[in-house]
């Protein structure tokens, strides 16, 4: 492995366990087990090694996100893929990180934006419209708004005042924020799908 990938792989074993302010450069140099020197011959400062771990985590996540959805038989079995590919992702993750990136690293933060506006922004779109045209999801929806909605959610999931991390998991959140959006914009025949994948029995 390459010294930078090795740089990027501890500084993201440090930042998912500890969050990412309290992590140093030094905690980074002593965690690899080389000095400082190289540590800067390979990035200036920790902004910089944030804004690589950024861009490498969204470049893995659009990977796992098309392989989620392409195992999925339908666009409701795509997104329970997506769940449980978020609740595995999110279990790892210190729950500062989020907020941290949004206050103090703003160019990480632009990069998850514009992931967010683009890459997710397409995918919502383009499930919504598979689920309309399978019957799963009602054939009246206004796709650009609702996946504008979710992207709201998604951003809301992240907010510390709404949902404080001692009382609430980002699983959780994800969890309930994603299976009430799929009951609200889903046909009778895909709620009773829903159930199937919940292993929830619900009276008529």
């Amino acid at each position: 492995m390459e010294i930078k990938d090795r740089i990027l792989v501890g500084a993201v074993e440090l930042f998912m366990r500890n969050g990412i302010r309290s992590v140093s450069m030094d905690d980074i140099a002593t965690r690899l087990g080389m000095s400082k020197k190289t540590l800067y011959k390979w990035f200036e400062n920790k902004d910089q090694i944030v804004l690589a771990v950024m861009q490498q985590h969204l470049n893995r996540e659009e990977v796992d996100c098309e392989a989620a959805f392409a195992q999925g038989s339908n666009a409701l079995e795509a997104m329970f893929n997506l769940i449980q590919w978020h609740r595995e992702m999110l279990a790892n993750i210190h729950p500062s990180i989020f907020h941290e990136l949004q206050k103090y690293y703003p160019q990480a933060w632009a990069l998850f934006d514009e992931h967010k506006n683009t890459f997710i922004l397409a995918k919502v779109a383009a499930n919504i419209r598979q689920g309309m045209a399978e019957g799963l999801y009602r054939p009246d929806l206004d796709v650009d708004v609702l996946s504008r909605l979710h992207l709201a959610e998604i951003e809301l999931m992240f907010n510390n005042v709404v949902f404080p991390p001692k009382q609430f998991t980002l699983q959780r959140v994800n969890s309930a924020m994603i299976e009430h959006f799929l009951m609200g914009i889903s046909t009778l025949k895909g709620h009773r799908l829903i159930n199937e994948y919940r292993q929830v029995t619900e009276a008529e």
